[in-house]
């Protein structure tokens, strides 16, 4: 599942995606009919709207195949699709059964395939941002545990680690002063500790802390994990 993120302003996290899974032996399969995960309308309050993208997003992708999503925003809303509290029992057990089989990136590559080391080189002083909807996941520790075993990629430590970022989806846009000074707090942090290049597993979290910095005239390298994944499979390797 590619998210509207990839559609609109990532491609290429999506496409890195499908290069890091098609490296691992996957064959990857992408529903042209996908539109949303139903997040956005659920966070505003509307639950009728939200319940009738979730039902399209479960008919797009029925069977029993693993839904692999390069965000731990979206793949949350999967896993708890069913709190809409859907009327019929039939809409209850599609939505049930989609949360089961739907997987964030990182937790699929080390907790559904087992990878938990990866090949290649990618030189750089990494931070990696613990996104909010990763918490009580495996996403995060799955992600720092491929990214600390890739050669030449050292991950380092930062204030307030597990602080927001501030986005929060329409929390952003309902809130914009608060949510920008949160930004900013969580861009000091950051700051403070050197990183070469800030990486997540949720696009959201850096397009608004890279947006903040280029507002600020001081830019950020932002990079999602598949890409990291990805450009380090350039210098060769096999994972284990």
């Amino acid at each position: 599942m590619a998210t509207c993120l990839c559609d609109a302003f990532y491609d290429d996290v999506a496409c890195a995606t499908v290069e890091v899974l098609e490296h691992l032996g996957c064959t990857v399969e992408f529903p042209e009919g996908q539109t949303c995960c139903g997040q956005p309308a659920f966070n505003g309050g509307d639950w009728t709207a939200s319940r009738r993208v979730v039902r399209h997003a479960v008919r797009t992708f029925a069977g029993s195949c693993p839904v692999v999503v390069p965000s731990g925003s979206c793949a949350a809303m999967l896993f708890h699709g069913a709190l809409l509290e859907f009327e019929r029992e039939p809409d209850r057990a599609a939505v049930e059964d989609l949360g089961r089989r739907a997987w964030e990136l990182g937790d699929f590559v080390v907790n559904g395939l087992g990878v938990r080391t990866w090949p290649g080189r990618y030189a750089a002083r990494v931070a990696f941002h613990r996104s909010c909807h990763s918490r009580g996941t495996a996403s995060s520790a799955a992600a720092e545990t491929l990214l600390g075993s890739i050669a030449g990629l050292t991950l380092i430590p930062f204030g307030e680690g597990e602080q927001c970022c501030g986005f929060g989806g329409t929390f952003s846009v309902s809130f914009p002063t608060i949510s920008g000074s949160m930004g900013k707090l969580k861009l000091e942090h950051l700051r403070a500790a050197r990183p070469e290049v800030v990486a997540s597993g949720d696009m959201s979290c850096l397009m608004h802390l890279g947006g903040l910095a280029g507002k600020e005239g001081r830019p950020l390298r932002t990079r999602h994990l598949a890409q990291i994944l990805r450009d380090s499979l350039r210098h060769g390797g096999s994972p284990s």
